[in-house]
């Protein structure tokens, strides 16, 4: 029966819905099992380069019936396919956002917990922001532990780190900055936002950071000896007058 199947090349090709310009040579004939033959033809299809068409033919034991069991056009080992599809949440990356674009949370986002749950991000002089939490009387979702943390290993990773090219060259660090605002909430020991329109305006910094504009900078005094004498080009005229 498989010798049966694996000759019905014509039976095949005829069973391809295409025009005849679209179905190309034979190209094999697979036996995939007892009594199926799967038959792949080129398909000559625009758009569809490297593609093949998939006929597979099926055959019963003690008869010379072929039966046209399924027909497809599936990529070939050098065909052109569409990588595979990766979900909107997972393809955005930091900086993706403009604009105008709105970008939800999704309810289930592990990053977020409800915000009745104390997770540190209060005022501790303040106690009516503790009793607001509890109430669930303040934001409807906080971060949660795990994302702060996250958010606190990339801050310290980043530009603006205490391992930065710029912090290893700093001689003061931005806690003791008068330019260093810390931020409020839990990572307020660690973070704060600098103020400096000349470094790093605006953005959050790590306590360990630092740079050449810190408010400990003294500028130079102008004092000290010269390596040379200055040099008199008077004296020179007044040799070239005599």
């Amino acid at each position: 029966m498989e010798t049966l199947l694996a000759g019905a090349v014509s039976q095949a090709r005829e069973a391809i819905d295409a025009g005849d310009d679209e179905v190309g040579e034979h190209l094999d004939a697979v036996t995939e099992a007892s009594y199926t033959v799967t038959h792949y033809f080129a398909a000559d299809v625009p758009g569809y380069r490297g593609w093949q068409w998939c006929v597979v033919l099926a055959g019963c034991p003690d008869s010379d019936d072929v039966t046209v069991n399924e027909i497809a056009l599936l990529p070939g080992s050098q065909a052109l396919t569409a990588p595979d599809w990766v979900p909107w949440a997972e393809r955005l990356k930091p900086g993706d956002l403009h604009p105008g674009d709105l970008l939800a949370s999704p309810p289930d986002d592990p990053r977020l917990e409800p915000g009745y749950v104390d997770n540190g991000d209060v005022d501790p002089v303040d106690p009516a922001t503790q009793v607001v939490a509890e109430l669930g009387l303040g934001r409807d979702r906080l971060m949660t532990r795990e994302a702060r943390l996250d958010t606190a290993q990339r801050w310290t990773e980043g530009e603006y780190g205490p391992d930065s090219p710029m912090a290893q060259g700093a001689r003061h660090n931005c806690v003791s900055c008068g330019f260093y605002i810390p931020i409020v909430g839990a990572l307020r020991a660690a973070f704060g936002v600098c103020a400096n329109e000349y470094s790093a305006d605006g953005r959050v910094v790590h306590a360990d950071h630092g740079c050449g504009a810190h408010t400990d900078v003294k500028a130079p005094t102008g004092a000290g000896s010269p390596a040379y004498d200055a040099y008199d080009d008077g004296a020179v005229e007044i040799h070239a007058n005599s």
